[in-house]
């Protein structure tokens, strides 16, 4: 399955939840709160899931949340996982964490994961001095990332890195926002996403599948 490229208003009103990462999305939603399509204002009770169907829905939504992995790309990471020692869920998580597209969006360098994903295809972050044009890099302890020199004036890059809170960091990166530059100074361990997801639904698709 290919990567999603279709409108991501429609995800979010979908999923009933900002996995975008939009900071618009909160108002689309609360203006459109029911699901994309011909039949998304039918009033009455909503079809309930099937076990199978609640397990996807997860999947999905961790999916996008990541900026809508393809599947294939998001079960390796699965698969990975499970053949880590520790807890599987905590490990996936660990894992999409440490792409560099979200590491770039954790520091604030971008406002969407996909808007770093582009940063990066593009050739504007480097990861210890060299360019990386890779979304799904594995960043490791001790990794500098930054805006590559040239891109330090581009008026979205500053206002993205400016607005951003440091107290929105997590614990396991560091950002020096004058140099535009941040480091991974330790490996991620509590993850907390932007929106519920239960990932232990996730794993038992995956183990069902």
């Amino acid at each position: 399955m290919s990567r999603y490229i279709g409108p991501w208003s429609k995800v979010d009103r979908r999923f009933g939840a900002v996995l975008s990462n939009r900071k618009s999305a909160g108002k689309v939603l609360s203006r459109r709160n029911f699901p994309p399509g011909q039949h998304g204002r039918v009033k009455g009770r909503k079809r309930k899931l099937t076990e199978f169907g609640l397990r996807l829905m997860e999947k999905q939504k961790l999916k996008f949340l990541y900026g809508g992995l393809r599947e294939k790309q998001f079960r390796r990471y699965f698969e990975e996982a499970s053949k880590a020692k520790g807890n599987t869920g905590q490990v996936l998580l660990q894992l999409l964490e440490r792409r560099l597209d979200n590491v770039v969006y954790r520091l604030g360098m971008a406002v969407t994961r996909r808007q770093a994903r582009q940063m990066i295809a593009h050739g504007h972050i480097l990861v210890n001095g060299k360019k990386v044009d890779i979304p799904s890099y594995r960043v490791q302890v001790g990794d500098i990332i930054e805006l590559k020199p040239a891109s330090r004036d581009v008026p979205q890059f500053i206002e993205n890195i400016q607005s951003i809170d440091p107290r929105s960091i997590p614990p396991w990166l560091e950002l020096d926002k004058e140099n535009f530059r941040g480091k991974v100074i330790d490996l991620p361990k509590e993850v907390e996403l932007e929106v519920p997801v239960n990932v232990q639904y996730v794993i038992e698709f995956y183990s069902r599948v």
